[in-house]
Formats: structure tokens, C-alpha cells, sequence
């Protein structure tokens, strides 16, 4: 599944995966640049909290979204598939200037939404400008290939992962999250093994990769990013072994990036962005 089509004249919105735990109190800078792109205090943001069974996650980040200044925000839940046709709730996405979903289960958003008007919607909605971004789950579930479950350990196995359909707005990463503190290397490596062409994404928490309509991404938060380039792959017995044996690959690249850092999705170079010119100055 590729990236919906950019019209004419447009260029694609920002899409904003995040690690989860992000601060919400101290200045919650993730969540304000965030809001900032879509629009700042003119901001008409639509939250997702269908990962979530917890019944108040849409309500506290439609207060968040509000404290930080924009000036709509609602909670749109997904209860069943048949709530993804409803065209008052298609016809709300298409009014957002953003949207956002919240952590859970990512897999409780791909069989909801997943190939429904409403998924079609927020990749049009994308393409046309609109920024996208989600935390945690919901951060898993923005790239075309999608981390559905796997297990810990910084050594990737067959069986390390599963891969599921996730909502395609970009195809160039597999995401995954909570990744220092829940030691998820080896199954983002693993996943890089099933499918060499994308780049991994591991974000630590209270941390976000900002990917702009240039396909440049932009670090925030105290964390950070560790990019894992699969695109020099000289060998892969991902083939050869069984489920939980350890696999080996050669000729990965790996960068780990914080605050001010970059990485080109295009041209796959990463750069010390702002840190080199603080650090020469």
C-alpha cells in the first residue's frame, strides 16, 4: 500500500510518531509543536483514543489539546467498523487540521479502521497537508508496515516479531516504541530482516520523530531516536533459521539521534542538525 496521492500544488503533512509517556506537564513541547503545526491557537484537532479501553483517554487529550491553546478539539471514538462509515464522522476528518491518536493496542486500530472509508480519509487528509501524529500504539500505526507485537531483547530472532497492515501514510519505516525502556532492538531488527527496503524507527519515550513533507526527520523530546538502516544489507540468514533462533545480519547502520539531529529518508544520511552548530559555537 502506498502513500495516498499528493494533488497538485499541495504537499504532504507532517507525520508525528512518538514514543509514549510524553510529558504533558512541563511545557509538553511534543504535544505543542505538534499543535503548532496544525494550526497553533486556529487548530481544529481530532483525537482518536480507539487503541485505548480506558474510557477518559480521548477526554484528557481533548483537555490537553485545549490547555495548549487550540481552538477545537474532539474525541472521536471507533466502537465497531460500521462507525467508519458514517459520513458526519468522515465528514469531520475532512474539517481537521490535525489528528491524533492516542496509545493502547495498535491492532485495536488496524482491525477498526483498517481499509474503511474513515482509514481513507485520514491518508487523504495527510496528503492534502494535514498533520497526522499519534503516540505510542498509535504511533506504530501511521507506517504501511506495522509492528502488531513481538518480543524484548536486543537480539533480533525469527520470531522476535509480528507484522501487521498498518495505515500507510509513509512506507519508508517500521516504528516502534517505548524502545529503550522496554529493550525492543531485536525485534525491530527483526522486522528490518523481513523487509530491508524501510528504515526502523525506535523511539524512546517522551520522544518524537517530526517526519516533514521533505521526508527529513526532526527530533523532540528528552530521549532518542535510534535509526536502523537496513539499505547496505550484505547478509541475512533470516531465511535459514528457525523461529527462535538468533538471526544474522551483516551490514546494518545504525545512528542514534536526540534533540536537533536529523535523518533524510531520501538520501538516508543522518546529520548532528543543531548540535553540531551549538557544539561549535
Amino acid at each position: 500500500m502506498s502513500p495516498s496521492r499528493i494533488p497538485d500544488g499541495e504537499e504532504r503533512g507532517w507525520i508525528v510518531p512518538i514514543g509514549g509517556a510524553e510529558d504533558k506537564e512541563n511545557g509538553a513541547k511534543i504535544l505543542q509543536r505538534f499543535l503548532d503545526l496544525c494550526g497553533g491557537d486556529g487548530a481544529d484537532i481530532v483525537v482518536i483514543p480507539t487503541a485505548s479501553r480506558m474510557p477518559d483517554t480521548g477526554d484528557r487529550y481533548e483537555k490537553l489539546f485545549s490547555e495548549l491553546g487550540a481552538n477545537r478539539v474532539e474525541s472521536m471514538d471507533f466502537d465497531t467498523r460500521r462507525d467508519c462509515f458514517e459520513p458526519n464522522r468522515i465528514q469531520r476528518i475532512e474539517q481537521a487540521s490535525g489528528i491524533f491518536f492516542t496509545g493502547g493496542n495498535q491492532l485495536r486500530i488496524s482491525t477498526m479502521l483498517g481499509g474503511t472509508p474513515i482509514a481513507q480519509a485520514i491518508r487523504a487528509q495527510n496528503a492534502r497537508g494535514v498533520a497526522v501524529g499519534g503516540t505510542s500504539a498509535g504511533a506504530s500505526i501511521l507506517s504501511e508496515h506495522m509492528i502488531a507485537f513481538g518480543t524484548e531483547g536486543s537480539s533480533p530472532r525469527a520470531d522476535s516479531v509480528r507484522l501487521a497492515p498498518g495505515l500507510g501514510l509513509t512506507n519508508r519505516v517500521v516504528i516502534d516504541q517505548h524502545f529503550r525502556q522496554r529493550d525492543r532492538l531485536g525485534r525491530l531488527v527483526a522486522a528490518l530482516a523481513y523487509n530491508p527496503f524501510a528504515i526502523g524507527i525506535g523511539l524512546d519515550e517522551d520522544t518524537a520523530a517530526f517526519i516533514g513533507p521533505d521526508n527529513t526527520i526532526e527530533v523532540e523530546g528528552s530521549g532518542s531516536v535510534t535509526v536502523v538502516d537496513a539499505d547496505g544489507l550484505q547478509f541475512s540468514s533470516m531465511h535459514m533459521v528457525g523461529e527462535d533462533e538468533p538471526v544474522c545480519l551483516l551490514g546494518l547502520g545504525v545512528h542514534i539521534l536526540t534533540k536537533g539531529a536529523t535523518f533524510n529518508l531520501n538520501t538516508r544520511k543522518a546529520s548532528a542538525g543543531s548540535l553540531a552548530v551549538s557544539k561549535s559555537g
